[in-house]
């Protein structure tokens, strides 16, 4: 004994112990150690033994730790779970554990919460707390409607001066009463054959079911299984299978017995039966390493085989150690993996017939940290994130807990990227331990993380770490001895908006040139203690911008300057407010709310004051109190009843009206309580526990919060004999006392309790009948239990099984058992079990350590001798992977619209980047619109990956790992790709059409743009028509340049539906059109009827002094024959002069003409000439007329360019057949915009006889910045679709203009041709040699660009005015193509148009603009030729 106490360094004597502990504190004191040595003696039986070793002095290291507070600064404690509560499936009355276990120096106070709600265990003696914090519940129970101990549960752990952590939740799942869902039948099976007996019930009772032959137990083997849903299943029948079979559920309670079902076995068959399923195969969800069992059970003659095909692939059970089939075929898989996934099928096959059935098998993962939150060192004013990264399937779900209380999102508490918190702005109450919570269907995990808030003149021990964001780190840097920085001076607000404000300011005065000064700007709310921090980007930077402000709100800022030395002197306050966001509605005044019954509450509220337009609607808030959950309702008056509330619960309120702009300033919260009504629930875990031969003690809990409806008053107990139920004692409890003795019973009795709650309002329900026996005899309890018979020890690598029997002394009252162990020391923990138990595991032990077990009983007296043991734990190493490195030099390249590479480098490999081993890599990527988009993730095993799928015209961000076998990297830097444009997926949506006031032949036409824009709008078109099943090219065309969202179109027919159709379009080309939208034009005043209009008489129309004639009567004053002398002659001299006028007109134009041809000819000199005509196709350029800027116009391949037709006629006189043959065999000139519209002028179409002139629209197929020389040939375009550079352009048959307008009316004088009713707009202007200005002034209105759909008449026009308009790709990418089909007018009107015209144009005036027009065409060689 003295060898061995030497060996181990152990003093002799009590007093040498005590002496050698204070040198070796002294000691520690001076070499800053923190560990002694020293002896622990225990008796057991007559020897002494020696405890191993040493042991951590706890007192003597935080007493050494508080003296370095106080040199450096605080270190973070290590604060964590040891062990925490797991899902865990009881039965009735039976005793259950939830483990849990916290580390922390001092050792924390550990609680339960049930549901959300703490647990009181004083007054509890069912549930009861244990030494190492874990929950014994002596006897679970459980009924129809009283289900007290199943439910949630979570461990909390509490160090006052640190803070609090929470564990992981816990279901604890009592198995319910025995209920068959279905019972065995009686059966007959052939010999050889495979047979079912069905036994389903309860899924939590299945591990109950048990099966009986003839009331035998039935012995399972090979051939006889009993699957997991309770079904047995017996293949191979013999005459010895034979009998009547019937399962029984045993779940702690008497045992409960199903219908016996008589199974009978059969010779071979006359005739051959079908082969059929006796059980298939359906969809199963397992968890990653459970088992899974897919029922396929087939009778038929003879026997058929069972094979199983996995996604269409032969799965080989023979070769497999995990894929078993069981007997009668059905297939069972050992420790599923997300590999197991997948379809299953079933193919029996009996060599007559085959059959088959398939099944889903869904694998799903319990949430695993792939990031865990790390500890934070911190100052006041800064901006930390706490990072957490999980992954699972279904994916998780992340929530935040500080302290053990839930992190609400607000202005300072952000959830970023998912799963990140952010807090904004710290405060020093911001400082504890924060938990990042992962949940999923399939369990939930936590882990924690410290923050610290170090005073400002204490630096933080390392670099800055990742978690502090960019705008608080610059402060971080050791600062040296020196000089510091006055104050910056003369500190404004240069820019105040309603979310942002921009600060500049002047150098300090100790510092004028502050080049290398950096500046932080601090600012918080008027009357908020928490301050948030602004740093510059770069050195010398005198200003900064602070985002996400609130509107009208005030703000204080301050400046302060950083040198080398650390940070100077703060600027004076600042004091600024943010603009008030007038478009939206105030609070609505006057909210109210009263309680109307117990589960409804009505609300009123009046008009905000400052509505800011109309209001549309209302939407009223409630939340219930202490709950994050807040829902809404739509509501259109000034009250509203809102039902189904709890009964007796407090509730907020608050509303929030809506005008056009949006959500206005919502009220302040109103609080009201629902009434009280009588307890919708029982109370809760009610207990009885037998005292003596004479009497019982019941115990009970109150109903849960959710339930009792108001305050309880008291409760009722009733209790009987159950042997006479009709005779009833009632016993009434007042106040919130929770146990009561009931007393003078009769001995060796069985009886009846229940309890039920009271409220003012009356009694609820009461309980099930609990029962208990009274002693038939006093057993004594004056004195402890003596000694357990016997203690046995069975030791594993983690864990303990340790059983035991009762002591001998049968007289002596045992109510439980505790268990202390501990590595040399039972006294480290101790647990407490039923006095029923009579074994339990020590679970969460160290590996190869020596641990001492006690065990002794206990009764209300204290506890008995304790009996000793002591086990050795087996070893267990595993080696912990090392992480591995990640990616390098990440790349993004962007291919298309929604592809993009990513590549990347290993520097785990050879220089020459070649991979050689089972690596692979994880591509993750995600986009941050919206801002909760999730990652996606793909595996490589290259060095590249090609994503694909994604969105046009969007950013994304890229990050890679690695992986090898158990070894992972984190993620790399991220790399950020933007897709290019694409056209739009989507038309302009709410498009609306309405009239414009005072002008009932205009209107005015809105909408949105396209939710799918896939890039920059640069322009519309807008169809109509008054056919809404024309097709599309018969509509009139109308373009709009850039993005507005709103024109007007003018001159439409009165009382006329029309129909319109807008196209969106960016750089890439046309979207999709929306749907036709109907809009009628009014009715004018004192119209004749529908569809008719007033005629444009002019200011110089006067009424006629006496009776008029009637349009297709006779006349009153002169006779037939004079009338027609009239018509001949002025039909001839009209003849006459039009000739006259058109032979001036060719001779005056021969000269011009030879010049433009010459110019063309310059131009275009290597194009050929098609047919007779002597013009050639000129480049397609617009030049823009203020500007001569040249700008290309994309040619498209597509001959067959769409161009609206059919003109929309005015009445029924202007409908006339039309030839659209000839479309592509007209050519047309040029004419210029007329000199009366602007940029934003309105264009008029041919009036309804008149000349009809076509223009062609240039709209950029290719993106704008293309140059000229990139457009395609104008080689691979028909003749027919060119258009020419000159303004005199002879058809194909060499016919000039003038001889068309009269061959036109000669051949087909009843004939209307198509005309294309568009107009270029501006900025893009044709071409064209300018026309004169009208002589009177534009009558219309130039509020908005506008088109009137078809002209009354077309006095502005010149009898050659010919306009072309390339419609670009409507639909389809398609060439310009001029189009040219006028109508002959009649003769007055031609001899007014052609007066008109010579009254305009002079010889001097033709001459100067043929000299611009020759002038334009040198420059335009000059560029082209360059």
């Amino acid at each position: 004994m003295v060898a061995l106490r030497r060996m181990m360094g152990c003093p002799k004597t009590r007093e040498v112990v005590e002496k050698e502990c204070e040198n070796q504190e002294r000691a520690v004191s001076r070499s800053q150690e923190r560990r002694v040595i020293f002896c622990w003696q225990i008796k057991y039986g007559e020897r002494w033994r020696i405890s191993s070793a040493c042991s951590h002095l706890r007192q003597l290291s935080v007493e050494f730790g508080s003296r370095m507070k106080g040199a450096s600064f605080r270190t973070f404690t290590p604060f964590y779970f040891l062990v925490e509560p797991m899902d865990t499936l009881s039965i009735r009355g039976s005793s259950v554990t939830l483990n849990c276990s916290a580390y922390s120096e001092p050792s924390p106070k550990i609680e339960w919460k049930k549901d959300g709600t703490f647990l009181n265990l004083v007054s509890d003696d069912r549930r009861q707390l244990l030494a190492d914090g874990s929950l014994f519940i002596s006897s679970v129970l459980h009924s129809k409607h009283n289900k007290p101990d199943e439910g949630y549960y979570q461990c909390v752990a509490t160090v006052d001066s640190l803070g609090t952590i929470v564990s992981r939740t816990a279901k604890l799942t009592v198995a319910g009463l025995p209920r068959f869902t279905s019972q065995p039948e009686p059966s007959s099976v052939y010999a050889g054959n495979n047979a079912i007996l069905n036994c389903e019930v309860n899924a939590d009772l299945v591990p109950f079911v048990r099966w009986e032959q003839n009331k035998q137990p039935l012995l399972l083997d090979d051939r006889v299984v009993k699957l997991p849903s309770g079904t047995l299943v017996i293949s191979n029948v013999t005459e010895g299978d034979g009998g009547l079979y019937r399962c029984i559920v045993e779940s702690g309670g008497p045992p409960k017995y199903s219908d016996e079902a008589e199974l009978k076995v059969l010779s071979d068959p006359e005739e051959t039966p079908n082969l059929a399923f006796l059980k298939q195969p359906s969809s199963l969800v397992r968890v990653m390493g459970q088992n899974a069992v897919l029922p396929c059970v087939a009778s038929g003659f003879p026997a058929p085989a069972i094979r199983w095909l996995k996604n269409e692939e032969v799965l080989d059970t023979e070769s497999s150690e995990r894929l078993v089939l069981l007997a009668g075929g059905s297939l069972e898989i050992s420790g599923v993996t997300e590999d197991d996934a997948g379809t299953y099928l079933c193919i029996a096959d009996n060599g007559n017939d085959t059959i088959e059935a398939q099944a889903e098998l869904t694998v799903q993962a319990q949430p695993e940290f792939l990031k865990r939150p790390a500890s934070i060192y911190a100052h006041e004013s800064m901006d930390i994130i706490f990072e957490c990264e999980v992954t699972g399937k279904p994916t998780p779900t992340v929530k935040w807990v500080k302290n053990g209380d839930m992190v609400i999102p607000s202005d300072y508490f952000k959830i970023v990227k998912e799963h990140n918190l952010q807090v904004l702005g710290l405060v020093k109450s911001d400082e504890g331990f924060y938990q990042c919570i992962a949940e999923n269907d399939v369990g939930n995990v936590q882990a924690g993380a410290q923050l610290i808030i170090l005073e400002h003149d204490v630096a933080i021990p390392t670099l800055p770490p990742t978690s502090l964001t960019s705008a608080t780190t610059d402060h971080l840097a050791p600062a040296t001895t020196g000089p510091l920085p006055s104050a910056p001076r003369d500190v404004v607000a240069s820019l105040v908006s309603t979310r942002f404000i921009k600060l500049t300011w002047r150098t300090p005065a100790s510092d004028p040139h502050g080049d290398n000064l950096t500046y932080s700007v601090f600012y918080t709310k008027e009357g908020i203690a928490r301050e948030r921090i602004e740093n510059t980007s770069r050195p010398g930077e005198m200003q900064v911008t602070i985002q996400n402000l609130m509107p009208a709100t005030v703000y204080i800022f301050k400046v302060s300057a950083h040198n080398k030395h650390g940070l100077g002197e703060s600027s004076a306050p600042l004091r600024v407010e943010t603009q008030p966001e007038v478009q939206l509605p105030g609070p609505a005044p006057n909210i109210r709310a009263y309680a109307a019954s117990p589960t409804s509450i009505s609300i009123t509220w009046e008009t905000p004051l400052s509505g800011n337009g109309e209001i549309q609607n209302y939407k009223l808030y409630y939340m219930e109190k202490g709950t994050d959950k807040e829902q809404d309702v739509d509501v259109s008056s000034h009250s509203y009843t809102i039902n189904g509330l709890k009964k007796y619960t407090e509730y907020s309120f608050r509303v929030v009206a809506y005008n056009k702009h949006g959500p206005g300033v919502s009220t302040q919260d109103v609080a009201v309580r629902t009434l009280s009504d009588v307890p919708s629930a029982a109370p809760q875990n009610v207990s009885l526990e037998v005292r003596n031969s004479k009497s019982i003690m019941i115990y009970w809990q109150p109903p849960s919060p959710a339930t009792q409806n108001g305050q309880i008053t008291g409760y009722k107990i009733r209790h009987r004999k159950a042997s006479r139920k009709s005779d009833v004692t009632e016993t009434l409890v007042t106040g919130t006392q929770l146990s009561q003795l009931i007393e003078g019973l009769d001995r060796g009795t069985e009886y009846n309790f229940r309890v039920a709650a009271l409220t003012v309002n009356g009694t609820g329900p009461a309980t099930d009948w609990l029962s208990a026996e009274t002693f038939e005899s006093d057993l004594d309890e004056t004195r402890v239990p003596e000694v357990p018979s016997s203690l046995h020890v069975r030791p594993l690598v983690t864990s303990i099984v340790v059983s035991w029997t009762p002591p001998e002394n049968q007289n002596i009252v045992v109510r439980g058992y505790a268990i202390g162990y501990g590595i040399g020391s039972p006294h480290a923990q101790t647990i407490k079990v039923d006095y029923k138990q009579r074994y339990y595991t020590i679970e969460n032990l160290d590996p190869s350590s020596h641990y001492v077990i006690t065990l002794k009983a206990f009764n209300n007296v204290g506890e008995g001798i304790p009996l000793y043991e002591s086990a050795v734990t087996r070893p267990h190493t595993v080696p912990d992977p090392t992480p591995m490195m990640p990616p390098v030099g990440v790349q993004a390249s962007i291919l298309s619209h929604d592809t993009i590479r990513i590549t990347w480098a290993d520097n785990s490999l050879p220089k020459h980047q070649k991979i050689t081993d089972s690596r692979y890599y994880t591509v993750r990527w995600k986009t941050n619109i919206p801002a909760n988009t999730k990652y996606k993730n793909a595996n490589a095993t290259t060095l590249s990956y090609l994503v694909t799928g994604l969105k046009p015209n969007t950013l994304y961000e890229f990050s890679v790992m690695v992986t090898k076998g158990r070894r992972s990297s984190t993620w790399s830097m991220t790399a950020h790709g933007t897709t290019f444009e694409l056209v739009p997926t989507s038309p302009p949506k709410d498009v609306t059409v309405v009239s414009k006031e005072g002008k009932p032949r205009t209107i005015i036409v809105n909408w949105q743009p396209p939710s799918e824009a896939n890039g920059k709008i640069t322009g519309y078109i807008i169809y109509y028509s008054t056919d809404v099943n024309a097709e599309i090219h018969d509509w009139v065309i109308e373009p709009v340049v850039g993005n507005r969202l709103t024109h007007q179109i003018q001159e439409l027919t009165l009382d006329t539906p029309y129909y319109f159709k807008i196209q969106a379009r960016n750089s890439k080309g046309m979207g999709p059109m929306s749907e036709a939208v109907q809009f009628r034009t009014p009715k004018a005043l004192g119209s004749a009827g529908k569809g008719s209009r007033l005629p444009d008489l002019g200011s110089d129309y006067k009424p006629p002094m006496s009776g008029s004639n009637s349009p297709h009567g006779s006349p009153t004053s002169l006779d037939s024959s004079m009338l027609l002398v009239i018509i001949v002659s002025v039909g001839v001299i009209t003849i006459v002069v039009v000739v006259i006028i058109a032979v001036f007109c060719t001779r005056r134009t021969t000269s011009h003409q030879k010049k433009k041809r010459a110019a063309c000819k310059s131009v275009n000199g290597s194009h050929k000439y098609k047919g007779n005509s002597k013009d050639v196709k000129p480049p397609d350029l617009w030049i823009h007329h203020e500007r001569l800027e040249l700008k290309p116009i994309d040619k498209s391949p597509d001959p067959n360019p769409i161009m609206t037709d059919t003109p929309i006629p005015r009445n029924s006189q202007d409908i006339t057949p039309v030839d659209n043959s000839m479309d592509g065999n007209i050519h047309q000139r040029r004419n210029s915009y007329r000199g009366h519209e602007s940029e934003d002028s309105m264009s008029t179409l041919a009036g309804r006889r008149g000349m009809r002139p076509k223009m062609m629209m240039p709209f950029d197929s290719q993106p704008p910045q293309q140059s000229v020389r990139n457009t395609p040939s104008t080689d691979t375009m028909p003749a027919s679709s060119s258009q020419t550079c000159c303004t005199d352009h002879q058809d194909p048959e060499g016919a000039t203009s003038s001889s068309y307008l009269a061959s036109s009316q000669e051949e087909d004088s009843g004939q209307s041709l198509p005309t294309a009713h568009v107009r270029p707009s501006h900025p893009l202007k044709s071409f064209a040699v300018p026309a004169v200005p009208p002589p009177g002034p534009p009558t219309y209105d130039p509020a908005l660009p506008s088109t009137p759909l078809l002209s009354q008449q077309a006095l502005n026009h010149h009898i050659h005015s010919v306009k072309t308009a390339s419609i670009g790709t409507l639909g389809r990418s398609r060439p310009p193509m001029p189009v040219v089909v006028p109508s002959a007018p009649e003769v007055q009107e031609t001899t007014r148009m052609l007066e008109d015209s010579e009254s305009s144009y002079e010889p001097d005036e033709l001459t100067k603009e043929m000299a611009h027009l020759e002038g334009l065409m040198k420059d335009l060689n000059a560029i082209t030729t360059a």
